[in-house]
Parts: structure tokens; sequence; C-alpha cells
């Protein structure tokens, strides 16, 4: 099961995937997405500083979802429970990763890219997954097509969304929500 990711889903139609690469930008990029009302951040695990921000922005935004992205290893698992977070997302999964996920008891949202990721994400019990990356692996066709094949996954697409094409994707009845780098530089 993957309790609570639903909800933060729900909750946050736009999730901003970010990749903080000096803790001096974090005030304005926080101050943008709070001006836009989103209380919902994905940090990415793809610069050196990327913990520090992540602490940095949990102590000092108490009020966001604070994900960690781009989960790779067991290991980011650990740091991330010990960091607090509130959700962890990964581009992909394997069974050691799932296991690691659900012993962290932290709601987690797991990449996939194919049916055969999805299959394996509906054998452990997981119907709501990331489509990494969307642009890449059919997009919104892919999504349309999904829907008809697996009416019990929902979706939060990320990977090319931009500010032109997010509405289309929030509008198929299989996505949930949508990550993007565009809502942390210009907004929505």
């Amino acid at each position: 099961m993957q309790f609570g990711i639903e909800q933060i889903l729900r909750e946050s139609p736009i999730i901003p995937v970010v990749n903080f690469t000096s803790l001096e930008s974090i005030p304005d990029v926080m101050q943008r997405l709070t001006n836009q009302g989103i209380k919902c951040i994905e940090i990415t695990l793809r610069s050196e500083i990327a913990w520090e921000a992540i602490e940095w922005v949990k102590t000092n935004y108490p009020n966001f979802s604070v994900g960690v992205g781009t989960i790779v290893d067991v290991e980011q698992i650990s740091k991330a429970a010990e960091l607090g977070v509130d959700f962890l997302v990964s581009p992909g999964t394997t069974p050691a990763l799932f296991d690691a996920f659900r012993s962290a008891r932290i709601p987690f949202l797991p990449g996939v890219s194919n049916p055969t990721n999805i299959i394996s994400a509906l054998e452990e019990k997981c119907n709501f997954l990331k489509l990494f990356p969307a642009h890449l692996v059919g997009g919104m066709e892919a999504l349309k097509a999904y829907g008809a094949v697996f009416p019990q996954v929902k979706f939060c697409p990320t990977g090319g969304i931009n500010e032109n094409d997010y509405k289309d994707y929030l509008a198929l009845p299989n996505v949930l929500s949508v990550g993007g780098s565009w809502v942390a530089k210009s907004g929505r």
C-alpha cells in the first residue's frame, strides 16, 4: 500500500520539481512558489547541496510538503527519513527499493516508463505512479492508452511538461497531478 501519497497528489495538482544548486537561491524560489499558492515541492538529489537544501526548506517552510526526488538507492531513503521528509519520488524502482519505501513508512511515488513497469508496480500493490520521462515515453497519448489498460492506476507525469500543456495532462481522468521544473522558474 502507498499510504498518504494519494492525498498529497490530490492536494497538489502541480508539484514543482526543483534542483537547487545554491542555498542562496532557495528563498527566492520558495517565495515564487508561495506567491502562486503552491505548498508542495519535490527537491531532486541532482546537486551536491541537495540534502542541505532539503533540510533548509523543511526547517524554514514547515507548511510546505517537502518531497525528495531522484531516489535511486536504499541509502537515500534512509537519509530522507532522517530529515523527516513528507514524500519520496523515484524515476524507477526495484524490489529492494519497494521494500525500503514501505519500511520507511513515508508516502512514495514510484516511477514507471512502460507497461511492464506498471504491472510490476501493481504486483507491489502500488497504483499511484510517476510516469517518467513523460514526453519521451508517449506523453498524453500513452496516458490515454494506459487509462484503458490500467483503469486502477493514477499518474503524476513528469519530464517535459510545461506551462503550455500541463492543463491538458491534468484534464486526463487518470492524472491526479503533474510535476515540472517550469513552475519554480516562471510560474504557471
